[in-house]
């Protein structure tokens, strides 16, 4: 539950334009309601800093669409291989139509 804490407080600090630094995200907590311990803070301040959190929120949410069509594209081809197969087996059950070799 921390972790979320600590998230949704860096996201306030990145809306309002603001440095994500331990203090930043404690006071942002603070102001919540919320205790969290100081060392998730500081892990998160450490792994954002000098980064553009916003930029990385909306380069993630461009590639999202570009994922979808690749991974329906995979669903597409798939379902080609497998209407392919069923066609096979139609065509080799032919002899269960009473017309056998030995018959």
């Amino acid at each position: 539950m921390s972790d979320a804490l600590v998230s949704y407080a860096a996201l306030i600090l990145a809306d309002a334009e603001k440095e994500v630094t331990a203090e930043n995200l404690q006071t942002v907590l603070k102001a919540a309601g919320a205790s969290v311990d100081q060392i998730w803070t500081s892990v998160y301040a450490k792994a954002l800093d000098g980064k553009n959190l916003k930029e990385i929120l909306f380069s993630m949410a461009a590639a999202a669409p570009a994922a979808a069509s690749g991974s329906a594209a995979a669903a597409g081809s798939s379902e080609e291989a497998a209407a392919e197969e069923v066609e096979e087996e139609k065509e080799e059950s032919d002899d269960d139509m009473g017309f056998g070799l030995f018959d």
